[in-house]
């Protein structure tokens, strides 16, 4: 066969005159497109590079001219090189008497190695012990001493000690879902909700925008109350995450992330966003884990003297649960 397939290249050269064969001629024709094809590889590369570039800065553009300059706190954040990377997530309110008080504390973990996010919501009425302070609610931790007093709190209280920190301004926050969702972000409404929220909103579907999702995520005059509130807080981030991985939204994240980090105080060097924010677009688990501190049956109600009520918790178990929750890598 090999002898009979000889003879008839040779066959076919001299009668064409070529020294090459068809099967030849192809490959040398495919090696004569790979520079263009290369080419045209790196010319859409740096089209995306550009495009990345300037919709991200644009966005940073847009909210240095609305935002206030903010001072980048000092914090002293613990880094474990365990291939998981903790921030110490924070949603600021209003200013009252030159100090504000967090409206939301979360804990947010992604695991570069298994691809994972995590998420642990703390109810800001824990009665906490805060160094150098008497006992408060764990939120007054932050219009004592700022970010840096707060982990110290939550390390000394819950056992957790975040690598670095954001404190998400909430016209951030607006500005944020506008730009991604101009239409509204989808969101079932549980009932009518208007006090203390700025808004007023109504029990059923409807599309929010950016100032009415964040009233609803700040809601808390229900039976439930801070329960609720971070329940909801909880789902308005698995919906947000939905709407990021959205093939109508991908274009559109470079001039968010612009908008929200003009708009957001943190210590996170841009590589760890970029890093983080591209291992999780691009291959993360997209079914974010969640978890409310205290846990269920490690709490109760106590009425405080220097403010007013409070939850008391079970430090050592709900320490065990927050431990479980992040060191667990399913």
């Amino acid at each position: 066969m090999t002898q009979q397939k000889d003879n008839r290249e040779t066959e076919y050269r001299r009668h064409t005159g070529t020294t090459s064969t068809p099967s030849r001629r192809r490959k040398n024709k495919r090696l004569r497109k790979l520079p263009f094809i290369i080419l045209i590889f790196l010319i859409i590369l740096i089209a995306l590079i550009v495009y990345i570039v300037h919709q991200y800065n644009s966005g940073m553009k847009y909210a240095k001219e609305h935002a206030k300059d903010v001072k980048v706190h000092k914090f002293n954040g613990a880094v474990k090189n365990d291939g998981k990377i903790s921030v110490l997530v924070l949603g600021a309110d209003k200013a009252q008497g030159g100090k504000s008080r967090t409206d939301s504390i979360m804990v947010m973990q992604y695991d570069y190695v298994n691809k994972k996010m995590k998420m642990m919501s703390v109810m800001r009425d824990i009665y906490a012990d805060i160094p150098g302070y008497d006992k408060y609610k764990i939120n007054a931790a932050y219009s004592l001493g700022g970010p840096e007093l707060l982990r110290k709190t939550l390390n000394k209280n819950l056992g957790i000690n975040p690598e670095y920190y954001a404190v998400v301004d909430f016209t951030g926050f607006e500005k944020m879902i506008d730009e991604l969702e101009p239409n509204g972000v989808p969101m079932d409404v549980e009932k009518d909700m208007s006090a203390n929220i700025g808004v007023s909103l109504k029990k059923g579907h409807h599309r929010l925008n950016g100032k009415e999702l964040l009233g609803y995520a700040r809601f808390r005059h229900d039976a439930e109350g801070d329960f609720g509130r971070v329940r909801r807080q909880q789902q308005v981030m698995q919906t947000l995450k939905q709407e990021l991985v959205n093939f109508n939204t991908v274009a559109k994240l470079p001039k968010v992330a612009g908008i929200l980090r003009g708009y957001v105080n943190t210590d996170m060097p841009n590589s760890a966003i970029f890093q983080t924010g591209l291992s999780f677009g691009i291959r993360g688990d997209k079914d974010v884990k969640s978890l409310t501190v205290p846990v269920k049956n490690t709490y109760q109600d106590i009425n405080t003297n220097n403010d007013g009520s409070a939850l008391q918790i079970d430090k050592e178990k709900n320490k065990k649960a927050i431990q479980e929750f992040f060191d667990d890598n399913n």
